[in-house]
């Protein structure tokens, strides 16, 4: 019997606290309570102070199943001042329907922020969505302190369960970039000098090292012998990409951002910030530990001598090993003819949909201005507006004249299909994030093949050398953020708006009241409770 069936026999856990939480399918709403707090933190031996979901990092797991509603209370309890003290939260890849537009967490476009001392209640019900998510603050650079935690939807009916054995909070595999300083001095450090940070340590499941700190114990992942496992993986960065592998395993990958993919085998892969990766690894190996490599690309390590790339890893752990690191030498993972490297557009969804034609088209080209440190889109950088997108179309303003130029907002009716060209100019790497919905790959970084008949869909697309084409559809009312992952670009000016049916959005739009007190709150505000 597959391990994920006592998901359904366990009772309903109203609030998370420091633990994965597992809901039953009979239960049609799972609440939820996040404590945001200020707590010391060490993941890779350097103590500080952190911004934390109920005190851990990463922060709770929470577990779903496919049907249910997510009712996620979020007080806001933080007091360090060194760091931001207000708050928002946003759930990645969870779809958002237009009547819930205002429960989308992107601070500025879809609500306020909320103080310290105020809570907020986001309401989600999911639907027929499954598979890997994440949960970060969408405050600034906020989540680099630490708020941020996996979401998985699990689906008991999954049309690719025969794949896999165990499927489980132990087969959760997150990977990050972490820093010993906060996100606010070095978000100021950036602007001032426009040399992006360079992380002090990679992180597997929130354990790593850093040069001449200790030795923190690996994460270690046990499997046994003969066993399939699905493993979900997470890149929960504010900046980085990594490179994985396994010594001596494929990876067959069967889900790419919350979409099923038709099965198929890498050895390593290139995970950009915001992207997630469902894999089944078969446990066939001689037992004994086996490195997980995941080294971290963050920048120069000449930049930051803390940074030791090889420390960013995990160990695979057979059942009737001893609890030791691997004997065998750290590596970067297979290399030349002995690679077999996942190239996007050779996935393929499980359920082909082929991209319908565009009836608007966008190019869109991402560059940073020599001496300012700004990214802009087609030469404008975005800045937040002082009265949230939302809350404007609600009072009215559904023109593009009605919206400045560096709102960066592109209005479209509703029920039409946009293809955007994203030509990144300096070849910087940018993972393109879409809130609320996801988009066909029509063309993908390093690759001239443009399909239209069966691309891949999914959230975040990492741009390159080139160009890539994407395409989604309008069918759902609302301002839609679409945003660099990289989030020092994104509190720099690499965000976009789509504006989807604005002129729908009055008749099924309806706030709660909760909502309509968060801007005059966090108004009131003094600037350093911001």
């Amino acid at each position: 019997m597959r391990s994920i069936a006592p998901l359904f026999l366990l009772p309903l856990l109203n609030t998370v606290r420091g633990a994965t939480v597992l809901a039953p399918a009979a239960q049609p709403t799972q609440f939820i309570t996040l404590d945001i707090v200020n707590a010391p933190t060490a993941p890779d031996g350097f103590t500080r102070i952190g911004v934390l979901a109920n005190g851990t990092y990463p922060g709770p797991s929470i577990v779903a199943t496919k049907g249910q509603t997510l009712v996620v209370k979020v007080n806001n309890k933080l007091t360090n001042d060194s760091m931001r003290l207000s708050t928002a939260l946003d759930f990645d890849g969870v779809f958002i329907d237009s009547d819930n537009v205002f429960n989308e967490g992107s601070p500025f476009i879809n609500a306020c922020p909320f103080g310290p001392g105020e809570s907020y209640t986001y309401t989600l019900p999911l639907g027929n969505q499954t598979g890997t998510f994440w949960y970060h603050s969408q405050l600034s650079v906020q989540y680099a302190d630490g708020l941020r935690g996996t979401l998985i939807i699990y689906d008991p009916e999954d049309p690719l369960a025969h794949l896999y054995d165990v499927d489980d909070a132990s087969t959760v595999l997150t990977v990050a970039d972490w820093t010993h300083n906060t996100s606010t001095s070095i978000l100021a450090s950036y602007l001032a000098t426009q040399i992006i940070p360079v992380s002090d340590s990679g992180l597997v499941n929130g354990k790593g090292r850093y040069n001449g700190g200790p030795e923190v114990e690996y994460a270690a992942v046990s499997v046994k012998t003969g066993k399939r496992y699905r493993f979900r993986l997470i890149n929960i960065s504010s900046r980085a990409n990594f490179v994985v592998s396994i010594d001596n395993h494929t990876m067959t990958i069967i889900e790419v951002d919350g979409v099923a993919t038709e099965p198929h085998d890498v050895n390593i892969l290139t995970i950009g910030a915001g992207q997630r990766y469902s894999f089944v690894l078969t446990a066939n190996q001689p037992i004994a530990n086996y490195w997980i490599n995941a080294l971290i690309n963050t920048g120069s390590p000449a930049r930051n001598p803390n940074l030791n790339v090889t420390l960013s890893r995990g160990i695979l752990r057979y059942e009737g090993a001893p609890e030791e690191e691997p004997q065998t030498p750290m590596t970067e993972g297979p290399t030349g003819a002995d690679a077999n490297v996942l190239n996007e557009w050779e996935l393929v969804p499980l359920e082909a949909i082929p991209a319908p034609e565009p009836d608007f088209n966008l190019t869109f080209r991402t560059f940073m201005p020599a001496g300012l440190t700004e990214w802009e889109i087609n030469n404008i950088s975005y800045i937040p507006p002082a009265v949230p997108t939302l809350l404007r179309v609600l009072d009215g303003e559904t023109q593009q004249m009605d919206f400045n130029q560096t709102e960066n907002t592109f209005l479209f009716p509703a029920h039409k299909t946009v293809q955007v060209e994203i030509i990144d100019a300096i070849n910087e790497g940018h993972p393109f994030h879409m809130h609320g919905m996801n988009f066909w790959v029509v063309k993908s970084n390093g690759s001239d093949i443009i399909n239209t008949v069966n691309p891949i869909r999914r959230d975040v697309c990492v741009t390159g050398t080139g160009s890539i084409i994407l395409r989604f559809r309008t069918d759902k009312p609302g301002p839609w953020a679409f945003h660099c992952h990289i989030f020092y670009h994104f509190a720099a000016g690499l965000v976009s708006v789509i504006g989807a049916g604005f002129n729908e959005i009055g008749r099924t739009v309806h706030p709660t009241e909760a909502w309509e007190r968060l801007c005059p709150a966090y108004d009131a505000l003094p600037p350093g409770e911001q």
